[in-house]
């Protein structure tokens, strides 16, 4: 089971290519996947096996300081990266698109936030041959409201909807950068998009993603009501109604690797 189905429970509403999806946390939901959203969070600012080897090399004091290096010190840089990693997981779990890079792995400084899109999402058509894309913006707030949502449907539809050029190059560049053969494959066929830009806009979906302290807020839906259906939209919630305390508790949880 996913980390989505063991901890929430979803409602989900689709009117042809509109998607409302809501979430809330199940009775010993958290309990279950407590354990693992911490090693999700510690993947998403390194690779799970090179903290193993720090472990072994440094011991757990000293490979906990590295990765605390890589992660977020402030609350607000916390809630930030925290929305764009449940996203992030959203979208593997439930939509099966590939996001491909983990790029709170390359932030310049810990505490700052990433430019371009907060998550791309990759993979192909039924067929395996098509490209297909996903763009999405991520918010968390302990209140969200409807300023939050238009500033980011107003960043889903910059740049004609596409993916914005620098975040796609950016994505196909890592791949390309792969030992893997089937990462170097998407990585040439985000690039060639990039100078291209030959996929339609019905191959080209949106996600709003939010996750907030009181639950999802009306703008959402009426902001979904709102757009066209020329590609698939998904408008998310994920209510979490302790919403600063549970990202902080979770932090100081994937900081602690454990002791000697």
């Amino acid at each position: 089971m996913g980390l989505y189905e063991r901890w929430c429970k979803s409602t989900k509403k689709t009117d042809k290519r509109k998607h409302y999806w809501t979430y809330v946390e199940k009775d010993g939901g958290r309990i279950e996947i407590r354990n693992d959203l911490a090693e999700t969070i510690r993947s998403h600012y390194d690779r799970l096996e090179r903290i193993a080897e720090d472990v072994n090399r440094l011991g757990y004091k000293v490979a906990s300081g590295i990765l605390s290096t890589a992660m977020p010190q402030t609350a607000k840089g916390r809630s930030g990266d925290f929305g764009e990693i449940l996203a992030t997981e959203l979208v593997e779990e439930e939509i099966g698109l590939r996001v491909p890079v983990r790029r709170l792995r390359y932030k310049d400084g810990r505490n700052m936030a990433m430019r371009g899109d907060d998550f791309i999402g990759a993979g192909y058509d039924g067929d395996g041959e098509k490209l297909w894309l996903l763009k999405g913006e991520a918010k968390s707030n302990k209140v969200l409201g409807k300023a939050t949502i238009m500033s980011a449907r107003k960043v889903l539809n910059r740049d004609n909807g596409r993916c914005t050029p620098d975040s796609l190059l950016f994505v196909a560049n890592r791949l390309l950068e792969s030992n893997d053969p089937v990462d170097n494959e998407l990585g040439r066929s985000l690039r060639d998009e990039v100078g291209l830009k030959s996929l339609r806009a019905d191959r080209i979906d949106h996600m709003l993603f939010t996750v907030s302290g009181n639950g999802p807020h009306a703008s959402l839906e009426k902001d979904l009501d709102t757009i066209g259906t020329n590609r698939d939209h998904y408008v998310v919630n994920i209510h979490v109604e302790d919403h600063q305390d549970f990202i902080a508790a979770m932090y100081l949880e994937a900081e602690d690797l454990g002791d000697d």
